[in-house]
């Protein structure tokens, strides 16, 4: 225990099943053992917590302790929170789970038409839209130029993937849409109103709805990831702060919370939307709106070791995944932002809950804690989760690694065609915006002119391809083609991502950019 941050362990009633005996050590030596910088866990049962506990540094080559109210970013299980938002305004009779969203923000638009005409609020949540995985993420990762209300009208831009409702496909840009009604039917930005009608309110009094209250609070984590031949392989380093997210997408993922902010989050949950001291976040009634399973999810099953763990059914509700795990019906999220990964849980048939947070990406670690931790509360004996979750994480990047330097990979000694000032000039995605392609005495350059300091060197591949190496290495390589017409000119730039294990955020191969002199005739 020497090594471990402030403590929170609240007495529990002899009723309550209570944490796996040793686990705080547990925690630690995986922590440790991971090279996971800083870490907080909170658990809550029948309404009471009974751990929200810090372990490890804020920052590594620091002595800053993490502990019950170090904030940690949540990444997209601040899904909820919007979630939440909005049911609070169902409550107030002010919008209705099933309005057009042009009802309440007429100059909303989508793709198609139809779509624009009958996408609802509930659309926006559930990932059925039609858009793609991830699409339109390089509006806001890293960071972004843009305003929320710009962000969202730019998505009128984006061309679907699947018909309406057809399928899931997860999407954070839809948030987005989501924030920004809240605004227009209250009046208060996203920011402010969750601050005050969720956080606050909720006594969640260490949580944050933005950069500035983030970075203004000396107790909150910084984030850290490995930055070797692939992300994920090498040594763990600290990331600048701030970049983590840009603003206009907060509402899909941009929170920051304690543990013991947790505690209160998780208790609310769990009691349907009461508090503990007596008034509510929400009605019981939207509590269920919230946690009834909308579309279901395709099921990918585990490999290997790890084949125990596929759900019978997987789902996606209003800001939570619902699925099944050993007959028992699991609540549950994740949420990544660059380097710093959250994961809860809610078992409704225990009343019990819990989240875990790390201020790096080894996602492995959390996930495997929490199918420890539910096996704990299912009366379950103890299968090594972590470790087993650890062996696959491992081998995949190792593939991931193999893959880049296979022979198969080496390039064709061909190209470019053309000079290179020939590929000079400014690109447009119709969603995007502009990418320039520039000309020194050293090469190619590239910027991405949404997104601040998105810029870097292109090193040619084959062919028409050259490859950017971003000056911020926190941004995933990737591959950039350039299609040439019948004449010989640059008609249109394609991306793909270099690393076949990347995050779906750095979407590149949504990318249709076409020389701007071209788009204007």
């Amino acid at each position: 225990m020497k090594h471990f941050a402030a403590l929170l362990l609240f007495a529990a009633a002899p009723a309550l099943a209570a944490p796996p005996a040793g686990f705080a050590d547990r925690v630690e030596k995986l922590r440790t053992e991971a090279g996971i910088p800083g870490m907080s866990v909170a658990i809550v049962e029948q309404g009471k917590p009974v751990m929200a506990q810090g372990f490890g540094v804020r920052k590594l080559g620091t002595t800053d302790k993490v502990d019950a109210h170090t904030i940690f970013q949540t990444g997209s299980t601040g899904k909820a929170l919007t979630a939440a938002a909005l049911a609070q305004l169902v409550d107030q009779g002010k919008i209705g789970w099933d309005d057009p969203v042009i009802q309440h923000l007429p100059w909303f638009r989508m793709y198609d038409p139809y779509v624009t005409r009958e996408i609802t609020v509930r659309d926006l949540l559930v990932h059925r839209s039609g858009l793609g995985l991830g699409a339109g993420d390089l509006m806001f990762v890293p960071r972004t130029y843009l305003s929320r209300k710009e962000s969202v009208k730019r998505i009128a831009n984006i061309k679907p993937a699947t018909s309406f409702r057809s399928g899931y496909a997860y999407d954070n840009i839809l948030y987005m849409v989501a924030g920004q009604l809240i605004e227009e039917v209250t009046g208060q930005t996203w920011e402010d109103y969750v601050q005050k009608n969720l956080l606050a309110a909720g006594g969640m009094k260490d949580g944050t709805t933005s950069k500035e209250g983030r970075l203004a609070n000396p107790n909150r984590a910084q984030p850290h990831a490995r930055m070797g031949a692939i992300r994920g392989v090498g040594p763990q380093e600290p990331l600048p702060e701030g970049d983590e997210l840009g603003r206009n997408g907060a509402p899909a993922g941009g929170i920051a919370m304690s543990a013991d902010d947790w505690t209160r989050w998780l208790t609310a949950q769990l009691a349907k939307g009461a508090l503990p001291e007596g008034g509510r976040l929400f009605s019981e009634a939207q509590s269920k709106e919230m946690w009834t399973p909308v579309v279901l999810q395709p099921i990918s099953a585990f490999p290997g070791d790890l084949a125990a763990l596929t759900p019978n059914f997987k789902t996606y509700a209003l800001g939570w995944d619902v699925s099944d795990y050993r007959g028992v019906k699991i609540i549950s999220h994740g949420g990544a932002v660059l380097g710093s990964q959250t994961i809860t849980a809610l078992i409704p048939g225990k009343d019990v809950g819990f989240a875990l947070q790390i201020n790096s990406e080894d996602g492995w670690v959390l996930r495997g804690l929490m199918f420890e931790l539910i096996d704990h509360y299912l009366d379950q004996p103890a299968a090594g989760w972590p470790e087993k979750f650890q062996t696959f994480v491992k081998a995949r990047q190792a593939n991931a690694v193999k893959q880049l330097a296979a022979p198969k990979t080496k390039p064709a000694k061909v190209g470019p065609s053309l000079p290179l000032g020939t590929y000079a000039g400014t690109y447009r995605d119709a969603w995007y915006g502009d990418v320039v392609i520039g000309q020194t005495a050293k090469g190619l350059t590239i910027d991405f002119r949404s997104t601040p300091d998105m810029k870097g060197t292109l090193e040619h591949y084959q062919y028409d391809t050259f490859v950017t190496r971003f000056t911020d290495k926190g941004i995933e390589p990737a591959l950039v083609t350039f299609a040439l017409d019948a004449d010989g000119k640059v008609d249109r730039v394609s991306m793909q991502v270099e690393n076949p294990i990347a995050d779906f955020s750095w979407d590149y191969k949504d990318l249709d950019l076409r020389p701007v002199k071209d788009m204007a005739k």
